[in-house]
């Protein structure tokens, strides 16, 4: 009878476990696994595949601080040229290194060293490898010493950047590490050093490094990393020539815009006053006749969709040879899409609309900032009344001003009809004039000027109901022909019931109109351009303009156009406010004020009130205040301004009983610049309300 076989396990093993040598006391041993306990007392249950080494002695701690020193003397190519030239185990390796009777330390030394240069032994399973040729070691080497001298540099830069200096590479990629970063590059890794280094948040780092050149550079190059990555530039292009073949109309148009406005898309008529029947003339300028869909202009404005405003500066839509060549300029006739309004004298109601293709003479380019105070309500409803200077009116078409004021405000009571209730827009607008900025646009640092201009004004309301009347007759024009364009409709003016585009003529409850389809700004807004290559198809084609129409009915390319338009004009009215913003608070720091009156837009118990300035374009938390309403004014005392963060502190000193009639600035009506909020017309001062009362960014530029 055969005796049993006993196995007797070892007492200590050494085992691998992802990647890593573990040592520790055998517990239990089987065939497939072992029951160990480590130095820290942690019991594990390792497979039998895992250990590498079972030994009695030394203690396991002590035997891996041995083999680690041995390791340490290992010198690689020599072990290299040692190893045999196949798969060859650690013991092997030991063997050949040290001596046929290698001890355990000297075979874990082996085992410590090949699993530390991967770039010389590949593994070839449990406790065995194989040696690189020479020349991948070649790479490898390469690529290690390549991979240090890229970290001596990261820290040189880190270092750089901790005692205030940004070296160029960093420079080069500020605002992508800042805002989109590669996370293995090394000038990301170099700032996130220094910061961790310096215990500095990153931007505020590479403020004191100089890698930010102001606070404005910082919002504007921002905002040209995202939106513009390529430079503000046009390719040279020809701008498309003139058309020769129009008819030239008979009629005297008049310009309304700021004095800054370059891209000037509409001006007005008026015939047949005293006749008893009025024609209204609303003209467009008209690049719709030159650019093609599709060619490299339209590619151009396709990809910027609209002009971006922002104070003292802009970028345009369209090349500036091809706004010159198109803008309504005063003394010349321009190529337009005129929409002729006849209107009973005495009832002012709508007789017949009519579509034309022509040249317009431009009279003048009236500039509503330089006439404001001239052309007031008694001015306009009162034959007889003089302004003091009569040098400020002469030349300007009073009775067609009078007449088309009494028009708008008939426009405007028959949309409020429909509305259900008034519009009401009790926050003036501010406008901002920067002196001198050089060309290239703002520094940073000009000199600010803030006036104030009430909505409503009497050439606003006239421009207004003008363009809401073209946009509203076009689109149904559109619509009854089967021709599709891109529309503006709001639901409802229910709480939350936004303003939508979309190529369908729907109801715009805001407005108070049955569709509204932006037409009159086709060279600064590539929706109105849209709708002006179909308008003009309109013109040419009548009945038959759906069939030869660029974008047909469910054309999948206005979509993508409605969609595009409204990200980039999303993001653009976000720069300009951000803009504002930077140059309210620069106001703030120039004139040294110090207290501010502000009314109460949002209180929630526990939290700061949000007050809006009186006088100011400025939204701002109050710290320390009472419980307070909603509408309540107060007076609140400012704090440091910080214009990188586009912020300011307030702290609240009274609630005040008496509301204060906003003022204008001290500077002089020549000084004042129309309402930078643009990339509207003027109409949208009375438009695009997403909830009763409030409106979308608004003016004319």
């Amino acid at each position: 009878m055969l005796a049993p076989h006993v196995t007797i396990a070892a007492m200590y093993a050494l085992f691998e476990e992802a990647g890593k040598l573990h040592s520790g006391r055998v517990l239990s041993d089987t065939d497939t696994s072992a029951q160990i306990e480590l130095e820290s007392g942690k019991r594990v249950k390792v497979k039998a595949a895992q250990v590498l080494l079972r030994f009695e002695k030394p203690a396991p701690v002590d035997l891996l601080r041995e083999a680690a020193v041995t390791a340490d003397s290992i010198e690689l190519e020599l072990a290299w040229e040692f190893a045999p030239p196949d798969e060859f185990s650690f013991a092997d390796l030991a063997r050949e290194y040290f001596s046929d009777k290698a001890s355990l330390t000297e075979q874990v030394s082996c085992l410590l060293k090949l699993t530390a240069a991967p770039h010389y032994f590949r593994r070839a399973g449990k406790g065995h490898f194989k040696k690189a040729s020479a020349d991948i070691i070649a790479q490898a080497l390469a690529a290690i010493e390549k991979k240090k001298a890229l970290q001596e540099l990261m820290e040189s830069w880190a270092q750089q950047l901790i005692e205030g200096n940004c070296p160029a590479p960093i420079q080069a990629q500020l605002y992508k590490i800042l805002f989109k970063p590669d996370k293995n590059s090394a000038e990301y890794k170099a700032v996130v050093l220094a910061a961790k280094q310096s215990q500095q948040a990153p931007l505020t780092l590479l403020q004191k490094a100089g890698a930010v050149k102001s606070p404005y550079d910082f919002h504007w190059q921002r905002f040209l990393f995202d939106h513009f990555p390529k430079g503000t530039g046009f390719p040279a292009l020809q701008a498309p020539a003139l058309p020769q073949n129009l008819p030239l109309a008979d009629v005297a148009a008049y310009s309304i815009d700021d004095s800054q406005t370059t891209e000037i898309d509409d001006a007005l008529s008026v015939q047949g006053l005293g006749s008893g029947t009025v024609v209204l003339g609303i003209h467009i300028a008209a690049p719709a006749l030159a650019l093609q869909p599709g060619d490299a202009l339209d590619q151009l404005a396709r990809q910027r969709l609209s002009t971006v405003y922002m104070p003292g500066h802009k970028i345009t839509m369209l090349p500036d040879s091809v706004v010159q060549t198109y803008t309504l300029d005063e003394g010349r006739a321009c190529p337009a899409l005129s929409l002729y309004v006849s209107f009973n004298e005495d009832t002012l109601a709508i007789e017949h609309t009519t579509t034309r293709l022509e040249q317009v003479p431009i009279q003048a380019n009236l500039r509503h900032d330089k006439l404001d105070h001239v052309v007031t309500e008694q001015w306009l409803t009162d034959a007889d009344f003089q302004h003091p200077d009569p040098l400020l009116d002469q030349g300007l078409p009073r009775a067609a001003l009078s007449f088309m004021h009494k028009l708008a405000k008939q426009l405007k009571a028959m949309r409020e009809q429909v509305r259900g209730k008034p519009e009401q827009f009790n926050r003036p607008d501010f406008n901002f004039k920067l002196n001198g900025v050089p060309a290239h646009g703002p520094v940073g640092d000009e000199t600010v000027h803030l006036s104030i201009r009430p909505r409503g004004a009497a050439l606003d309301l006239i421009v207004a109901e003008a363009m809401i009347l073209a946009n509203s007759t076009w689109g149904q024009w559109l619509a009854d022909l089967g021709v599709p364009g891109l529309y503006r409709s709001q639901a409802s003016m229910a709480p939350g019931v936004k303003v939508r585009m979309g190529t369908r003529a729907l109801p715009h409850a805001g407005i108070g109109v049955p569709c509204y389809a932006w037409s009159t700004s086709p060279l600064r807004r590539y929706t109105d351009l849209v709708n002006q290559w179909q308008l003009v198809a309109c013109v040419q084609h009548g009945n038959t303009a759906a069939l030869v129409a660029p974008f047909k009915p469910k054309d999948a390319n206005l979509m993508s156009i409605v969609s595009a338009f409204e990200d980039a004009y999303s993001a653009y009215n976000t720069h300009q406010a951000t803009m504002e913003r930077y140059w309210t608070l620069k106001y703030l720091q120039q004139h040294q004020l110090e207290e501010i009156d502000a009314s109460v837009i949002k209180a929630f118990p526990g939290e700061p009130p949000l007050v809006r300035a009186v006088n100011l374009p400025l939204v701002l938390s109050v710290a320390g205040a009472p419980a307070l309403e909603r509408g309540a004014l107060v007076r609140v005392k400012l704090g440091q301004v910080d214009t990188m963060a586009l912020d300011v502190k307030a702290t609240f000193i009274s609630l005040l009983d008496t509301v204060s009639a906003p003022e204008e600035d001290n500077a002089e009506d020549d000084d004042a610049v129309g309402p930078i909020a643009i990339a509207l017309d003027m109409e949208d001062a009375a438009s695009d309300a997403s909830t009763p009362g409030e409106t979308a960014p608004d003016a004319a530029m």
